[in-house]
């Protein structure tokens, strides 16, 4: 059920929404939601067709739309990607980095180029992101409709518990953790609120990436059980987002119910 204020009027209409890794799982399903929202989004990720794809759904329902394609960890991508936005929709008012990779692997043996990919994505890419975009966040807070705008960084049950094998994983989620409360902090009083989600198992591609020996140890933790979808997640994003400007929720952590750690 879409929110609305007093007026019923959509909680993000008339705001644009920045969504990367948005071109499957948690990044599309917070895109859908926040464009549910009446926010204008702008959709990154680096499958370009699965973008365009996400954008002709989203503008079937009446909100714009713009895919915007980009590697993350690429500074220049993202920069024409954040101006093609601007461009587009004339600013940003919330910013989502769903973006991620997931390599699980013991540190003896590991392949470096993986934790590479990593550290590219998880944290440069988020780093990139909100630093390119962060001059249009503090214009939309200070001038905008709603007085307001939000950096939302998804992290990982990881960025709260190191596990075997998510040692190099678990350090770029940690770091995703602590910048995002040092981000809170730095602009609270300008109204640019930073919040960290950090989910627990969720149904998406995250299990693809990890060796057949980690995938065994991960259904030995959580499998049997019913996971997170990307749209509990999403839900999430939304909640914290559409709250009123003195209201910030700094962390979210969401587990399935049957999910002990």
């Amino acid at each position: 059920m879409m929110t609305e204020d007093k007026r019923g009027v959509r909680s993000l209409e008339g705001t644009v929404a920045l969504v990367t890794g948005a071109s499957s799982g948690i990044g599309e399903a917070t895109a859908r939601a926040l464009a549910h929202e009446g926010a204008a989004v702008v959709v990154i990720g680096r499958r370009t067709e699965r973008l365009h794809q996400l954008v002709a759904k989203i503008e079937e329902s009446g909100t714009r739309a713009l895919a915007a394609p980009a590697d993350v960890s690429q500074r220049d991508q993202l920069e024409a990607a954040v101006a093609a936005g601007v461009d587009a929709f004339g600013g940003i008012d919330t910013v989502v980095t769903c973006a991620g990779r997931g390599l699980l692997a013991p540190v003896e043996g590991a392949d470096p180029n993986e934790w590479d990919e990593m550290i590219a994505t998880n944290l440069r890419g988020v780093l990139n992101t909100i630093h390119i975009a962060l001059p249009h966040l503090l214009e939309a807070a200070e001038r905008g409709r709603r007085g307001v705008a939000d950096i939302v960084n998804i992290s990982s049950v990881a960025g709260r518990l190191a596990r075997r094998d998510y040692a190099v994983y678990s350090m770029t989620k940690f770091g995703v953790n602590a910048f995002t409360e040092s981000l809170r902090a730095e602009f609270a009083k300008r109204h640019v609120r930073a919040s960290v989600v950090e989910p627990g198992a969720v149904d998406t591609e995250f299990a693809s990436h990890v060796s057949a020996k980690t995938l065994a140890a991960m259904q030995s933790r959580v499998g049997g059980m019913e996971w997170l979808r990307a749209e509990d997640v999403a839900d999430a994003v939304r909640y914290i987002v559409t709250r009123p400007r003195h209201v910030a929720v700094n962390e979210v952590l969401i587990r399935p119910t049957e999910q002990e750690t």
